[in-house]
């Protein structure tokens, strides 16, 4: 079964860190490129952060220099650190992994940024 998971998720003060795990099974991880993307309530889906098989990075502007994304292949696992979070960072956050005409979307976890 193809399955994308996500964890990690909660509610932390504006300036702290999360890190979210997105943990993949029943598909060839390795290949694909994984990333997460986060939806705002009543906003479409946007991309955070890629990273691609060779490990090659990007990131949406507004989360340079404060979120970090990761992948261990042997874990078939990839991770997105955030860090200086602010309000606005207040989201659901997808896990996604693409490979050709394959996308897979992980159920979702909540990230809430709030004092």
């Amino acid at each position: 079964q193809v399955l994308l998971v996500e964890s990690g998720g909660g509610l932390v003060q504006p300036g702290g860190s999360l890190r979210l795990s997105c943990a993949a099974s029943g598909f060839l991880f390795s290949i694909f490129t994984v990333g997460w993307y986060r939806q705002h309530p009543g906003q479409q889906r946007e991309l955070v952060a890629t990273i691609t098989s060779g490990g090659m990075t990007n990131y949406v502007e507004s989360v340079k220099g404060r979120f970090t994304i990761s992948r261990d292949n042997a874990k078939k696992t990839v991770y997105l650190q955030m860090s200086s979070l602010k309000p606005e960072d207040t989201a659901v956050y997808y896990c996604n992994a693409q490979f050709r005409t394959t996308y897979l979307w992980g159920q979702g976890t909540q990230v809430t940024v709030s004092s």
